[in-house]
């Protein structure tokens, strides 16, 4: 009988392992994160008795977790990407929404400006016509400066939110390595079996830490992991973690970098992990959309109101204002901003002494820039792409319409050089009183009234103040006499002395352009030796729209990118662009909801807790106790009738 009555332990004690293990799967359905587990049940070795070999039960083998890390990479790979489009589409999707609205974008503002040169175009002599194109021009400025503030409210967010991640990525790195102690010392004193629930704990904190940055995790002969990010940058290595901080950026101290954390507060130094090492997570979503989208946003938008300021400031000094003076800058001049950088030689501030500023306004790119010398040459970088625009020893000219004038640098130097960056928080409107507005043009042009012949001249312009004097009179009388005999105007009081003009040919128009000074006019006609035309400066330019309507002409005219946009086209451009990105951001982020749904579909096939599964197995378990205690019960009772027999 007690070969009977222990074979029955053993499958009640089977059984009871069962119940437990089927309970606690019951128990933890609901727990993210958990496997399933499952009693593995083995068969004892059987005793031989003579006429052959007798079972002896069954015994509990292990706990097995129901695991496939196959699947739950694919899991760890979905929910990375995931995260970071999310956290991209989330954030880009606010800047779309400013600049694309109708009402609170710069393309209302900007045509509301224009629409007040044409009024002063329409009545050049109208003082309230000149107010209102202050108005509005002071609208234009509030709504530049409105959407730089709330470009760089997003942009303290971002920077604030990378804080954050890297806080979470540092404790939930350290809490994986203590886990990896943890597992060390239970599955020690557990004869080396695996401690199930604490290895679901620790692959919960892992998904957790690969949510904010993709991870590659290893697994040690010990058990303990290793996880890696970037190409293979430690952030755990056994139960030690590595801790990640962000601080300034060598190369933009206005841009929070991520690197590993050498020395704490109150000074954190970092060695800098490029961002393109940082792949996946929320982490990654920020730092793209902040170098790619909200940079290109910010350099976009103060691009435009550097063209816009210098072509109107350029337009508005060959003007005339009601005073009878050439006209000042409209708007305040804006300034190249350079920073200066880490020497890289010797780890300490640069003490380059540079300047820029814009030569072509065509050239100019929506970028920032680096600069920096090694002792012979220097190197222009663009800081989006590290594209390079110029390397060699000087002089920097004409660099994507910059002029970079160098007065001290040593090797190792750098200088950030953001031509645009801030032009839309700087740009102010210069002309506070409406008489300043140089609507008309300074130089008049007649005919003399004793001419003979059909030639004409028209009303004239100034290219450039070159020979233009500040006040009235602004240049001197010039005169142009034709002489039949050598086809060709006589000019006094200009360069050149003369123009060649054959009334067979240019008759329907030749356009004149003096050096000195610098004005253009079209000659058409057919004059007669004697004919004179004068260009004398404008000494009655009330009503005078002439330099107020080329200042409207700016509106439609092709000054950015290369002269192949105007600045309503150069700012639409942006929006769509900004829209494609964040269309793109969106359609990403639900084909990846997609992909992780999927994923997570196939390791909960494996991995999760089917309830009816485990009814089923509660209820296997249930009959297989009663039958286990049925025999113990048969066994006992046996035992106490062979004891009954010698009483």
């Amino acid at each position: 009988m007690a070969g009977m009555l222990s074979v029955a332990l053993t499958g009640i004690g089977a059984a009871q392992a069962g119940l437990t293990t089927t309970s606690h799967n019951i128990a933890n359905a609901n727990v993210v994160g958990y496997s399933r587990q499952e009693a593995v049940q083995s068969t004892n070795d059987p005793m031989f008795s003579g006429v052959g070999f007798f079972g002896q039960g069954t015994h509990i083998q292990t706990v097995r977790r129901i695991y496939s890390q196959f699947l739950e990479n694919q899991v760890l790979n979905a929910n990375s990407a995931r995260s970071q489009y999310e956290t991209y589409s989330n954030e880009i999707s606010q800047i779309d929404n400013l600049l694309a609205d109708e009402t609170a974008g710069l393309a209302p503002t900007l045509q509301e400006f224009f629409r007040g040169v044409q009024q002063v175009a329409a009545s050049p002599s109208s003082i309230p016509s000149r107010q209102s194109m202050l108005s509005s021009s002071e609208a234009l400025v509030s709504r530049f400066h409105a959407l730089h503030d709330r470009l760089e409210e997003v942009r303290a967010g971002v920077e604030s939110q990378i804080k954050d991640s890297v806080a979470s990525i540092n404790n939930l790195s350290s809490q994986i390595a203590a886990v990896n102690q943890r597992l060390t010392i239970v599955q020690s004193a557990g004869d080396g079996l695996p401690a199930n629930d604490l290895l679901d704990q620790r692959n919960k904190l892992i998904d957790e830490l690969n949510i904010q940055i993709k991870v590659t995790v290893t697994e040690a002969d010990d058990g303990k992991v290793n996880i890696f990010v970037g190409n293979g940058q430690p952030v755990v290595v056994g139960s030690e973690s590595f801790r990640l901080a962000a601080a300034s950026s060598l190369d933009d101290p206005q841009s929070l970098a991520v690197g590993f954390e050498l020395t704490t507060a109150p000074v954190v130094k970092i060695q800098e992990l490029p961002d393109s090492l940082v792949t996946g997570g929320v982490l990654s979503g920020l730092l793209q959309f902040r170098n790619e989208a909200l940079n290109r946003a910010e350099n976009a938008l103060g691009r435009i109101a550097l063209g816009l300021t210098n072509a109107v400031n350029a337009q508005h000094r060959l003007g005339q204002d009601l005073n009878g003076l050439m006209g000042g800058d409209y708007f305040a001049p804006l300034s190249v901003a350079t920073t200066n950088l880490v020497n890289t030689a010797t780890g300490l501030a640069s003490t380059a002494t540079v300047s820029a500023v814009v030569s072509n306004l065509g050239n100019v790119q929506a970028d920032d820039y680096v600069l920096s010398f090694d002792g012979t040459n220097y190197q222009l970088s663009r800081d989006s792409d590290g594209s390079v625009v110029y390397a060699g020893a000087g002089p920097l000219t004409n660099l994507d319409g910059m002029n970079v004038t160098i007065g001290a640098m040593v090797a190792g130097d750098r200088v950030l050089i953001q031509p645009v960056r801030n032009a839309a928080a700087e740009i102010a409107v210069a002309v506070r009183d409406p008489r300043l507005i140089a609507a008309a043009a300074p130089i008049a042009t007649a005919k003399a009234n004793t001419n003979a012949g059909t030639a004409s001249i028209s009303v004239g312009s100034v290219n450039s103040l070159t020979g233009i004097a500040a006040t009235a009179p602004h240049i001197g009388n010039i005169s142009l006499v034709f002489n039949a005999g050598t086809n060709q105007f006589t000019i006094t009081g200009a360069l050149p002395a003369t123009v060649a003009y054959n009334p067979a040919v240019d008759a329907s128009g030749l356009n004149v352009t003096l050096t000195n000074p610098d004005i253009s006019f079209t000659l058409s006609g057919v004059p007669v030796t004697g004919d004179t035309f004068t260009i004398q400066s404008n000494a009655s330019g009330v009503s005078d729209n002439r330099n107020a309507l080329l200042l409207g002409g700016l509106q439609s005219k092709k000054i950015l990118e290369g002269g192949g946009a105007s600045f309503e086209y150069a700012y639409s451009q942006m929006v769509s662009d900004i829209g494609t990105m964040a269309h793109t951001a969106s359609v990403n982020q639900t084909a990846q909801d997609t992909l992780l749904s999927e994923a997570r579909a196939k390791q909960q096939s494996v991995s999760g807790v089917n309830l009816d599964e485990e009814a089923a197995n509660l209820m296997r378990y249930q009959q297989a106790y009663q039958a286990s205690a049925k025999a113990l019960t048969i066994a006992s009772q046996l035992f106490s009738e062979i004891l009954s027999i010698g009483r």
